[in-house]
């Protein structure tokens, strides 16, 4: 399976806004920003990923199902349960 984006890439240094008071309070508590955010990012990433697929394959997911509606699963001579 294909890796939703590569482990093994540099980090990079941004620059962006946030909330003054946000910042200081994960700051007091000592939270790692840049973890919290790569944690965030990879939620959100996962996420679109997902959409996007179901996106490109609604059509032949309705297909299938209809399919199985209609003729049951291929396995079903075959279970045992």
């Amino acid at each position: 399976m294909k890796s939703l984006y590569d482990l093994q890439a540099p980090k990079k240094t941004i620059g962006l806004t946030i909330n003054g008071d946000l910042l200081t309070r994960a700051q007091e508590l000592n939270i790692d920003l840049s973890l919290t955010l790569e944690t965030a990012l990879k939620e959100a990433l996962l996420e679109q990923c997902a959409s996007q697929w179901k996106t490109e394959n609604r059509t032949a997911v309705k297909a299938y199902n209809d399919f199985v509606k209609d003729n049951s699963c291929f396995s079903d001579d075959y279970r045992n349960f």
